[in-house]
């Protein structure tokens, strides 16, 4: 049975999307220059690395409600 995804894990997996899509307007310039990376850069990578960090925390709310949906049993081979 397939179920929606939950709210927190939907807002969670979009942040990245957003910071790197939707913000161009405010870090499209070269400088200044951050950890030595021209600031666009930078504010790239920044999300690269934090993109697995919010989808993690996107996997966890959804385990958590497939827990509670399951009565707290693991799902798989029985």
């Amino acid at each position: 049975m397939v179920r929606k995804p939950t709210w927190p894990a939907l807002l969670l997996g979009l942040i990245p999307f957003v910071g790197m899509c939707f913000t161009v307007p405010l870090w499209d310039r070269i400088h200044p220059f951050v950890a030595g990376f021209p600031f666009n850069l930078f504010w790239l990578m920044l999300w690269i690395l934090l993109t697995p960090l919010c989808l993690w925390g996107a996997y966890q709310f959804e385990k958590r409600a497939d827990s509670h949906q399951s009565g707290g049993r693991q799902s798989g081979a029985r």
